[in-house]
This record gives structure tokens, sequence and C-alpha cells, in this order.
């Protein structure tokens, strides 16, 4: 039945009524198929409207993902990422684990329209419904070994910053794994690894980036976020229309970049433009652990991608691992 509410689906607009008997003509299917199939919509998170004799329409448009737009969007790059799309999964990075055990080739791509059971760091769920999020995740393989892939995700941020200010949005980081705009975030990233610490290994780059937020979903989150849409939104008007076609191709283009140069390279050369867009740059934060938390600033980021802090007492670094960090004082001067 779902799949057959995401075809129906697809065929709706938001501006017009498509009748009942149009879409049971084009599926083969009876009238009151389409009817089921489309009741079920709202647990999508999607709005349909109904009215006798004139059809079903869309409450807000859906930007469906597709596959020749995002290829075009990729350019030269389009060869080197071999792209799924799939309507609904539990889990993109669970999915692409399970295709590199079976030795898919570094590029491998696996898009969801909709994730059921998206996972973020430290073992967060990742809220989404159908057209609001772009969630996706990518292969790639490595030869010097997991021990090499210090500052991995904030290479990765990079890239996704870096796409997203081409197409216009004020993209910055968090450290280690955060995309933000105006301190509130905007999507995150996860990364997984097989293989051996000294030998080839695989990375699994799972990407989530908030694209439209509706009022019930943002109630579900439990933290200061925004979203694609209400970053290109000024004064009530949208500045431009993005789809997540551009962005996923876009993020895609520069992903293959950053992470050939980061093969050969790691993280140092990345090091200055990645502080450049860090929002916590010079900032009072506090930084929040299994036994507590105290009050740092952040004054720099080194080559393996660890983040040096200050309490007072001079630099110290500190990893990703089970820590996070909030903002302690907005108004703090950066350096």
């Amino acid at each position: 039945m779902r799949r057959l509410t995401f075809a129906c689906l697809r065929e709706l607009s938001a501006n017009h009524f498509t009748s009942g008997a149009d879409l049971a003509k084009k599926f083969a299917i009876s009238r009151s198929a389409v009817s089921d199939a489309l009741k079920v919509a709202d647990q999508l998170g999607v709005t349909v409207f109904s009215l006798t004799r004139r059809g079903y329409r869309l409450g807000t448009p859906i930007d469906f993902l597709d596959l020749d737009p995002i290829r075009t969007q990729l350019r030269a790059q389009s060869k080197r990422i071999n792209l799924s799309i799939v309507d609904s999964i539990d889990s993109t990075n669970s999915a692409v684990m399970l295709q590199a055990a079976l030795n898919a080739p570094t590029g491998t791509c696996l898009a969801a329209e909709m994730q059921t059971a998206g996972r973020g760091r430290r073992g967060r769920s990742w809220q989404s419904g159908l057209g609001m999020s772009l969630t996706f995740s990518l292969l790639w393989r490595f030869d010097k070994g997991a021990a090499a892939l210090g500052g991995l995700s904030l290479a990765v941020g990079l890239a996704v910053a870096n796409a997203l200010r081409e197409l216009g949005v004020p993209a910055e980081l968090k450290w280690p794994n955060d995309i933000l705009v105006d301190d509130k975030k905007l999507g995150g990233i996860l990364i997984e690894t097989q293989g051996d610490m000294l030998g080839p290994t695989a990375a699994v780059i799972g990407i989530g980036l908030n694209f439209r937020l509706s009022d019930s979903l943002r109630a579900e989150i439990d933290q200061s976020v925004t979203c694609i849409v209400e970053a290109l939104t000024d004064n009530g008007m949208q500045k431009f229309v993005m789809t997540r076609n551009d962005l996923l191709g876009a993020i895609l283009r520069h992903l293959v970049g950053i992470l050939d140069q980061f093969a050969e390279t790691g993280f140092a050369p990345m090091r200055d433009p990645w502080r450049a867009l860090h929002a916590f740059e010079g900032r009072m934060v506090d930084v929040i652990g299994p036994a507590g938390s105290y009050a740092a600033k952040v004054v720099d980021v080194a080559p393996d991608g660890t983040l040096l802090v200050d309490r007072g007492t001079g630099r110290e670094p500190i990893t990703a691992a089970e820590l996070s960090l909030r903002i302690t004082t907005k108004s703090a001067v950066r350096i």
C-alpha cells in the first residue's frame, strides 16, 4: 500500500486537483484503491485535500527526488557516484553499511524520500517527514586505515557547508558534525566505519538536512532548529527556490572533491577553511559529558580534527566521543 501511496502522491499538485479517475486509470487500479492509498498520507506527514467530483490536492508541495536533475548538478562528478533513491527506509546508513560489507564500491549512495528510523550522533533519532528532509548516505573507501580518518567528519561538514553557501544558504559549522544557520541546527553528519585500524577502511557517511519543517515536526525536536526554506526566507518572502535535487547534487559534487583531497592529505590542509566557518570559534561554551559539564572557550582545532579549548589554564584537547557543546554566552567575542 505504501508504494502505491508514494506513486499517487507523485502525481498530485498543491496548485490544482487531480481526479481519482485519472489516478485509477494511470495505475490500472480501482478508485477505491486510490482512496485507500491516499488515506494513509497523513502517516507520512502529508496533508491531502479531497473534494467530491474534483479529486485530490496536496496541502503543500512535495519536492520529490529525481536522478536526472541530481546528475546535472553533479556535473563532471556524476560518473563517480552510483546513486539510488528509495521511497521509505528505516536508515540509509544501515542499508549502505550492509552494502559496504558486500563489497559495494566507493561512491555507492542511497537517498531516501523518508526515513523511519534515522540515527544521529550519540544514539539520537533523526526526525523527518516526507519531503521535509534531505537524508542520504555515501560509501567511501580509504586505503590508509581507520587511524588516518581523524577529522573526517569535519571535512565532510566543510563540503556540505560549501555546497549550501554556493546555493545561497549562509551555513556554518559546529564541531564535530553539525551544520548551523544563525546558531540553529540545520543538519548533522553520522559516520560509521568498517575495516582495520591500519588497513583498508570503508566509511559510510550519513547526512541529514532539514529542508522544510512543519510546526508539528519542529515541536518534536528538543533543540533550536532551522530548515532550508526558512534560511532562504526574508521578511516572509522566499528569496529563491531551491529543490532537494539541487541540494543533493551540489553536496555530492563537493563531497567528491573533499574526500579525494582527504584521502591524500587528511584534514590538516582544510583546517583554516573549516575554522573560517566554525560558528563557535572564539566563543564560550559548555562542554557536556557523562561526568558533568564545564565552561571553556573554543580557541582552535588541531590538524587531526581535535577541538582545543581553554578553561583558563591553557589549551587542552577534547575529542568527540561522548561530548557535546552548547553556547554559554552568545555575545562572546570571536577571535
